[in-house]
């Protein structure tokens, strides 16, 4: 009972916020959708730690019948195991907190109940997929976060760019689910079933077999783990289905911190792990993981370094921590793949908040460009924004001379990732490791680039069209009434010399609401701890075993080689921590000690810059090929099929005869009586003439 509830919480609480909406007012829909995600986060806590504990048992908590037709029987039921129990506590844990977040951040939206009656919505669509026992409830729960993600990012729907961001996320998502679906298909005709468990029990048995393809004889195995690997690249924003992701940043803030940097982009990795033992039967399914994993971490890493927007540096660093996940579950190290995604999903979260602590703080200006100094006015935001990059950074120390080793969360699971990659001893693995070093390289650059133009240096304030409209804005309470009621002045005023020459403008701002900072102090607790007490249970050998008691495929003697000095050499694991400092000295002198240096990059390599700073021109390669060649197509059905054939032949042909016909019989209409008397003589002519002939 206990699961049940903490999967159907947050729709109760979504369902009453919903349509209660206005009827029972903002603060009754945040206090009722609120309390039901910590609720749900309290119930999910101590099942992980069962899990953790080693005294929970894997089971099958039975909802409803669902689907019996024939050889397809689907019943409703949550699944709990120790990956569920992973994600069950990512899941409530960020949502919990992200609701809290957002009754500071959404403070002056009109539309509350609607947006906190979609939080819940997609927090329940999300446990439906964390907890599914086959592949059509995992369906169901990915449509749904799929659903719910539309309207979260389009939730400010008075926005064009808005509107277009949540239309080319669900336009895009389509793409990957069209081959999920095809998976499930595929699934279903080899195996006869849609269970998870019956599947991954029959898997080793269809090794070598065969299946008729497009034409061709494929690999079985390969072709249905391909198949939902689309998906899976889809649904996690991976190179080539990525371009959603960035623009999804429209949506508010702390949408973006629940989407986009905790939950529904790891329903990828959630479902490769999930079929790991069906993946661990074909190599060649195994190979293209791991490469296009790795192809997405260096993409995602090489824009981030250029890009001005904070949400969309934060955006693309998350496109590439997924690849960092997929190639680990490439080379087989599962573990280390949910082992990142644990302690991302709490680094990553706090960056995209603390990012909306900024972005309140600076009056809704997001270009980094306009920012500078503003540690000592949000010092509490200045401090978690720090120690989640040092998570992502991964800083932290090896373990040397027998002492235990300690760093903050990004450094144990990121570098059991490119450790993982290097032992392998594939080719796949080998770039993969590669791949991974630079793309540290990048992380550790664009993370510090990100704090050093936010934070310090001068303020460059007084250049943004922003903070002009707040200094010159009439209406004293359009700013943020959170911010009066804390005695912070937010009245128009005219600027001293002084502070138009420090680039103010005149601007003061002001540190976020207590609820804005209380998930920031948490979610820093995550970044800081979560690797360093965790990670025997999720990497260890014996540890690792006994945690995930078969929830995944895990290969305890994989990961004990790890340790092992033939296997991995000290300067594998020295590696990340040279790339990291790397990173931060070369954006330290870009942005601290000689500032001129960006400028002069980017007029000697501004080919290059271009390149990136335009995305590698994903997009306007899909316009050319895809967008552009639709609407012709469309406006060619429209124009000739629609309006020319159906319309011409159909409705409107049929309109037009009536009418015809209409205006003929009108003008046998005369009103004169010879007139009818003549059309009646020659009726009895014809009639006349019809029965004799007959």
């Amino acid at each position: 009972m206990t699961v049940q509830l903490l999967v159907f919480l947050p729709l109760l609480a979504a369902i009453v916020a919903g349509l209660g909406n206005r009827m029972i007012g903002n603060f009754a829909a945040k206090l009722v959708t609120t309390a039901a995600l910590f609720a749900s986060c309290a119930l999910a806590w101590p099942i992980f730690l069962d899990f953790m504990a080693g005294t929970a048992q894997a089971g099958v908590h039975p909802v409803l019948a669902w689907i019996h037709s024939g050889d397809l029987q689907v019943d409703w039921a949550l699944r709990v195991d120790a990956l569920t129990s992973v994600m069950l506590v990512v899941v409530t844990t960020v949502s919990a907190l992200v609701h809290l977040y957002s009754w500071g951040y959404m403070a002056e939206d009109p539309s509350q109940p609607r947006f906190f009656a979609y939080l819940s919505l997609f927090t329940f669509a999300m446990l439906m997929l964390v907890t599914a026992d086959n592949l059509v409830q995992m369906f169901f729960g990915w449509e749904g976060v799929g659903l719910a993600s539309y309207l979260l990012i389009g939730f400010w729907y008075h926005k064009p760019s808005a509107n277009a961001a949540a239309m080319k996320a669900f336009i895009v998502n389509r793409v990957g689910d069209f081959g999920f679906s095809l998976g499930i298909f595929a699934a279903f005709l080899v195996f006869g079933t849609v269970s998870i468990p019956e599947i991954l029990a029959a898997a080793p048995g269809m090794g070598g077999s065969t299946i008729g393809f497009l034409g061709m004889r494929v690999d079985t195995l390969t072709l249905i783990c391909i198949l939902l690997f689309i998906g899976a690249m889809g649904k996690s924003a991976q190179l080539g289905l990525h371009t959603w992701l960035p623009d999804a940043m429209e949506g508010p803030t702390p949408v973006s911190a629940l989407i986009h940097a905790a939950t529904m982009v790891t329903a990828g990795v959630f479902m490769v792990c999930r079929l790991s033992p069906l993946f661990e039967q074909s190599d060649t399914a195994l190979a293209v993981v791991t490469f296009v994993g790795a192809a997405t971490a260096i993409f995602a890493a090489t824009v981030g370094t250029v890009q001005n927007d904070i949400k969309r540096v934060i955006a693309y660093s998350t496109c590439s921590q997924l690849g960092y996940m997929f190639f680990a579950a490439g080379v087989g190290a599962y573990g280390a793949a949910m082992f990142h995604l644990f302690t991302h999903a709490f680094f990553k979260a706090l960056l995209f908040l603390g990012a909306g602590s900024v972005i309140h703080a600076m009056h809704h200006e997001q270009d980094m460009r306009f920012y500078g100094g503003l540690r000592k006015h949000i010092p509490l935001t200045f401090t978690a924004m720090t120690l989640g990059t040092l998570a992502i950074t991964g800083v932290g120390i090896i373990q040397v001379a027998g002492l235990p080793s300690f760093g903050f969360a990004g450094f144990f699971s990121k570098d059991a990732i490119i450790e993982s990659a290097f032992a392998s001893g594939t080719t796949a693995g080998g770039i993969a490791f590669v791949v991974g070093i630079v793309a540290a390289l990048l992380t550790s650059f664009y993370s510090w680039r990100l704090v050093f133009l936010t934070f310090f240096g001068k303020p460059r304030w007084i250049q943004s069209e922003h903070i002009q409209h707040a200094l010159h804005d009439p209406d004293p309470h359009h700013d943020d009434p959170a911010a009066e009621s804390a005695g912070h002045d937010t009245r128009p005023h005219e600027a001293s010399a002084h502070e138009v020459k420090e680039g103010t403008g005149g601007y003061h701002p002001h540190e976020s609401p207590w609820t804005m900072l209380v998930p920031l102090g948490v979610l820093s607790l995550g970044a800081v701890f979560a690797g360093f007490v965790f990670h025997e249970a999720f990497i260890g050998a014996e540890e690792g075993a006994h945690f995930w008691g078969g929830s995944i495929a895990f290969d305890a003697h994989f990961m004990h080689s790890l340790h092992e000095p033939d296997v991995v050499p000290l300067w594998v694991k020295l590696s990340p921590a040279a790339v990291m400092i790397l990173g931060f000295v070369i954006a330290w002198f870009a942005y601290i000690r000689d500032t001129s240096i960006p400028g002069r990059f980017t007029a000697q390599w501004g080919v290059l810059y271009r390149f990136l700073y335009n995305k590698w021109f994903f997009d306007e390669a899909y316009d050319v090929l895809f967008v552009r060649p639709a609407v012709v197509l469309g406006r060619i059905f429209w124009k000739k099929g629609d309006e020319a054939t159906i319309d011409r032949f159909g409705p409107n042909g049929a309109a037009a005869l009536v009418r015809g016909g209409n205006v003929l019989t009108a003008r046998l209409q005369t009103g004169y009586l010879y007139t009818y008397a003549l059309v009646m003589l020659l009726g009895i002519a014809a009639a006349a003439t019809w029965a004799m002939t007959r």
